[in-house]
C-alpha cells in the first residue's frame, strides 16, 4: 500500500508573526494608557500644590502686612509720646550753689510747724514782661539801666517804688534764668523764691545800697 504523506502539524508562520504584531500593538497600547493616566494623575498633583503654595503665600503676606502695620504703629505712638513729654536739661555736674539752693527750697517748704502745704513768700508786684522794662518810652534789661532810666539818684527820690520795681525785675530775670540752668527739676514758685530771698541780701537792691550810704556817713 502506499502511504499517504502526514498532514504538516506545525503552525502557519505567517499567521503566528500577524499574532505577534497584534498583540505587541495591544502591549503598546496599554502602555501609553497607563503613561497617559499617571501623566495626569501628577499633573492634578501640581494642581493641587501650587494652590496650596499660593494659599500660604496669601497667608504669609497678610501676616506681614499686619506685621509692618503694628510696627507702623508703634513707631507713631512713640513719636507722639516723645513729642508730648518735655525735654529737661541734665546739669553735668551738681555745683555748691545747687546744694545751697535745694537745701533753702527745702527748709522753706518744711516751714511753719512742718505744714504740708508749702509757704508762700509775697513777693511785690511786678511787670508781666520780664525780658524788658518800658518806663516812659524807655527800656532797660538790667539793674544799671533801670536805674538810669530812672533817673538815678534823682529817680530813686521821686519814685522810690519804681525804682525798686525797675531794680528787681532785672534782678529776677537774671537769677531765673541761671537758676533754671542750675536746677531744673525745681518749680518756678520756688525759684522765685530763692530769688526773693538772695535779693533781699543783694547789693543790687536799692534798699541795700541805701542802708550802705547811709552807713558810710
Amino acid at each position: 500500500l502506499r502511504l499517504m504523506p502526514k498532514k504538516f502539524q506545525g503552525e502557519n508562520t505567517k499567521a503566528a508573526a500577524a499574532r505577534a504584531r497584534k498583540e505587541s500593538q495591544k502591549a503598546e497600547e496599554r502602555q501609553k494608557k497607563a503613561e497617559a493616566e499617571e501623566n495626569e494623575k501628577w499633573r492634578d498633583d501640581d494642581k493641587q500644590m501650587a494652590r496650596k503654595q499660593m494659599r500660604k503665600a496669601e497667608k504669609e503676606a497678610k501676616v506681614h502686612e499686619k506685621m509692618e502695620r503694628k510696627a507702623e504703629l508703634r513707631a507713631l505712638h512713640d513719636q507722639e509720646m516723645q513729642s508730648a513729654t518735655p525735654k529737661q536739661e541734665v546739669p553735668e555736674k551738681v555745683t555748691r550753689a545747687e546744694i545751697e539752693a535745694r537745701r533753702e527750697a527745702a527748709a522753706a517748704a518744711s516751714s511753719a510747724g512742718g505744714s504740708a502745704k508749702t509757704r508762700v513768700v509775697e513777693q511785690p508786684e511786678l511787670e508781666e514782661n520780664v525780658n524788658r522794662l518800658a518806663i516812659d518810652g524807655e527800656q532797660a534789661r538790667t539793674v544799671e539801666e533801670a536805674l538810669q532810666v530812672l533817673g538815678g539818684e534823682a529817680g530813686s527820690d521821686r519814685h522810690p517804688e519804681r525804682r525798686m520795681r525797675a531794680a528787681y525785675a532785672a534782678y529776677e530775670e537774671r537769677e531765673l534764668a541761671r537758676l533754671k540752668r542750675e536746677l531744673p527739676g525745681m518749680r518756678l514758685s520756688q525759684l522765685k523764691q530763692l530769688v526773693h530771698k538772695s535779693w533781699d541780701k543783694s547789693p543790687e537792691n536799692p534798699m541795700n545800697q541805701r542802708h550802705a550810704t547811709y552807713n558810710s556817713k
